[in-house]
């Protein structure tokens, strides 16, 4: 039983459990009255087809040839429109369910806008009233937790490894602060990992959770402190994406705040559902099994991680 676990991980891990945080980015600034330059960044990763823009009718569109510019496949788009964005739609097609288009619109008068499009919000409507809050990347924190099965799978594992609620909350909290934490240094440009060096810690310590989970008895006596130090780590994974997105702007701080806060909103989100599907399981006898199925999930997540990227820097 335990062989089909490990033959059923390691075959489905290259297509969910190897999903990383590259959000795409719809960057549009207003350079003069209804003329605006567009740039489309979308991963090339975890991409089939490239996604592709729906601009109002209003505007005239000249696009040049699409280059590579890190992680991502970029697009420059000139706009010529014949009345303001302000109350209009843009729509994508063809976004992966890994992937949320983060837009952000720098209009002519400094009002600035971001929003957040998926799969299953493929339009937005740029608002005329000035966005006061940049809910977009609360939006964008939600959807990467609830999104990510690494992160889901993560929390579940420490869902199994603490008894009791409080506990439980404050190890969810301590991860969410201390990857804050790294996230703003990077970010800021105070200090920052090699992203694949990162990666790859990142998978080590999820093959040590995995390893935790094992136990019958876990070790581990303050695992808020355990899940602190991950975050640390966790967070200049994080901040690597959002820098190549161009999150650097003038609501560093609140852009920052709002994205940690929707991480958090997203984990207590998992909690209290994954609980009550514990409670039930407990009642029929099948925790262990399930309790089983989380373990080899985490460890084969962890080990394919580690593999590939470990790869990836010798290569």
């Amino acid at each position: 039983m335990n062989k089909l676990i490990v033959s059923l991980i390691f075959i489905f891990s290259s297509n969910f459990f190897s999903h990383e945080f590259n959000p795409a980015h719809l960057l549009i600034n207003e350079i003069e009255e209804l003329e605006y330059e567009a740039l489309w960044m979308t991963p090339i990763k975890n991409l089939g087809t490239s996604p592709e823009l729906s601009f109002p009718k209003i505007c005239e569109i000249e696009k040049e040839l699409p280059f590579r510019q890190g992680k991502y496949l970029s697009e420059k788009i000139l706009l010529k429109c014949g009345e303001s964005l302000r109350g209009k739609a843009i729509q994508v097609s063809g976004l992966s369910i890994l992937n949320d288009a983060l837009v952000t619109i720098n209009h002519f008068d400094g009002d600035r806008f971001e929003g957040l499009m998926n799969l299953k919000v493929p339009e937005i409507v740029i608002p005329k009233d000035k966005q006061i809050y940049p809910t977009g990347y609360f939006y964008l924190g939600v959807e990467h937790l609830l999104g990510g099965v690494d992160h889901v799978v993560f929390v579940l594992g420490l869902i199994f490894l603490i008894s009791g609620f409080v506990p439980l909350l404050k190890t969810v909290t301590a991860f969410t602060l201390a990857h804050s934490i790294t996230l703003a240094i990077s970010v800021l440009g105070v200090f920052k990992l090699p992203s694949a060096s990162t990666e790859a810690l990142i998978a080590l310590t999820i093959i040590y959770l995995a390893f935790e989970l094992t136990k019958t008895e876990s070790q581990i006596k303050r695992p808020w402190l355990m899940a602190f130090g991950f975050g640390l780590l966790h967070g200049f994974g994080f901040a690597g994406a959002l820098s190549e997105i161009g999150i650097a702007n003038d609501q560093l701080f609140l852009s920052l705040l709002f994205f940690n806060i929707g991480i958090e909103i997203g984990q207590l989100m998992i909690i209290p559902l994954v609980g009550l599907i514990i409670y039930i399981l407990n009642f029929i006898n099948l925790k262990n099994l399930f309790r089983a199925l989380i373990t080899y999930g985490i460890g084969g997540m962890g080990v394919f991680w580690f593999i590939t990227r470990i790869w990836s820097i010798v290569n």
